[in-house]
């Protein structure tokens, strides 16, 4: 095995040759995120016999420029694959890799190239696929949290401080209440000039609008637990190439290494040796045409093929309290908190369904149906789902939240999507459903007034009603016990 550094277009890297003369089919990672800590990982694959290339995306770490996330890697990619494929030890076959932001660097090189700069395959695990993927929900709601601690982290800065926004919180745990939010750099005691702009993208699902044309094969990865599930599965969905596949397990964001309370020891997936095999059959052209994969499902320690959705059951759940509640931003409903004040005014209602009389195998879109009012001009309605297990334990399952702007004062009826589940609930189980006007920090807090979230300067108290009677939880139910599958056989088949 030999390894060196050279400069592609003067952005720093890293080769490692597998052992012999070559030449080799290459792995190409390109990352904001240091590539020196990619060496095991670029070690394992050259062992397997790959020339692997990683990269500091410009201006990051070792590599000279300015850091513009999501501003350079289509052309700097592009010249990192050519370069690539005009080096000796280089067969021209090659693979681009990545997760997570590094996975957008891989995308782009499939969908955004020419021709002669294409990967022969995309690895592309938990990808954040766009500011705007990253920085919103679907429904436009602003990610604050996790968007405040990557910029914090990583934004404007050749280098990263993991855990730049926890050392914040600590010494000012009311940081991401001030208003504006635009005004987070100064609080941080940061120059944060992309902070600002980062909110002015609206341009969600161009790559997967892209994807339709791919020409080359796909393995998607990604976890039921992670911010960026459903891009990951509509990345799978649309893609055009001769095949994709999909991983699905009940993971966050780190995948295996940030399993979920509902993980098993069927779900410990030797990720590395997966994507090594993978590799090998997608650029030998092996793989079978079409969508496939596998589903894990959580709770229950077994995998489905990818693309089982159950059939959906309208579950009405009872009111315990506040049909009449009020959306104060001043103590919002918090994120990172399941308990339920039991005292004082209702800041949310409360719904549940009686204990299940059987297991029940959820998997698919969650939604909640209403007809509510607001006495604002806009309003955020978030809906959680939270299973009470019968030992008494309370488990967050499924969040959703959208912003509507209605007349102050009407009843309408509304859709909330809670996302995808897949996981089995046991008997006794009873789902709590919570409606309220916020979920902070994950989400900024709505002015109410119609400003933007991101520069108001004032917020409002908004009274809510909701219609008990008109609350419809659908939940995707598999009629029967589902047949298991090995994740590896629908990956590699």
């Amino acid at each position: 095995m030999k390894a060196f550094g050279t400069t592609v277009e003067e952005l720093a890297t890293d080769v490692v040759l597998p052992a012999g003369d070559g030449p080799f089919a290459a792995v190409l990672i390109r990352t904001p995120y240091d590539r020196t800590r990619h060496r095991a990982e670029a070690r394992g694959w050259a062992r397997r016999g790959f020339a692997t290339v990683v990269q500091d995306v410009r201006g990051r770490f070792a590599s000279p420029g300015e850091w513009r996330p999501y501003g350079h890697e289509t052309a700097d990619g592009a010249a990192a694959v050519r370069w690539i494929r005009r080096q000796p030890w280089s067969d021209g076959r090659l693979v681009a890799v990545g997760a997570s932001y590094a996975a957008h660097c891989a995308l782009v090189l499939a969908l955004d190239v020419p021709e002669d700069a294409r990967p022969d395959a995309v690895l592309a695990a938990v990808p954040a696929l766009g500011p705007a993927e990253t920085a919103r929900e679907a429904s436009g709601v602003e990610r604050l949290l996790s968007r405040a601690g990557w910029w914090a982290a990583h934004g404007d800065r050749p280098d990263s401080d993991e855990n730049a926004l926890d050392k914040a919180l600590t010494a000012d745990p009311g940081l991401l209440t001030h208003l504006p939010l635009t005004g987070l750099p100064e609080r941080l005691g940061r120059r944060l000039p992309s902070w600002a702009g980062l909110w002015r993208h609206h341009d969600r699902g161009r790559l997967i609008a892209r994807a339709a044309h791919a020409a080359v094969p796909l393995l998607a990865v990604g976890g039921h637990h992670d911010h960026f599930t459903e891009d990951t599965v509509a990345l799978w969905h649309a893609w055009g190439g001769p095949s994709a596949r999909l991983l699905l397990g009940p993971w966050g964001h780190g995948l295996g290494s940030t399993p979920g309370p509902d993980a098993g020891p069927a779900h410990r997936v030797n990720l590395g040796d997966l994507y090594v095999r993978w590799t090998r059959r997608a650029l030998a052209g092996e793989l079978a045409p079409g969508r496939r994969g596998a589903l894990g499902l959580g709770g229950a320690d077994l995998w489905l093929p990818a693309g089982t959705e159950g059939e959906p059951r309208p579950r009405t759940p009872r009111l315990l309290h506040g049909a009449a509640f009020t959306a104060d931003p001043g103590r919002p409903v918090r994120s990172d908190d399941l308990t339920v004040p039991t005292d004082g005014p209702p800041d949310r209602c409360l719904l549940a369904t009686p204990p299940l009389p059987r297991p029940l195998d959820v998997v698919g879109p969650v939604s909640v149906h209403l007809r509510a009012t607001a006495h604002t001009p806009s309003a955020d309605w978030a809906a959680r789902l939270v299973a009470l297990t019968p030992e008494g334990v309370a488990e967050r399952l499924a969040v959703g939240i959208v912003r509507r702007e209605q007349r102050t004062g009407r009843e309408t009826p509304f859709t909330v999507g809670l996302g995808r589940l897949a996981r089995r609930l046991p008997a006794g189980t009873r789902l709590r459903l919570e409606i309220a006007g916020h979920h902070f920090p994950a989400h900024a807090r709505n002015p109410h007034a119609g400003q933007d979230p991101v520069t108001a300067h004032r917020l409002l108290a908004s009274r809510r009603e909701i219609d008990p009677d008109s609350a419809l939880l659908s939940l995707p139910v598999l009629p029967s016990r589902p047949t298991p599958v090995d994740p590896a056989e629908e990956i590699l088949r």
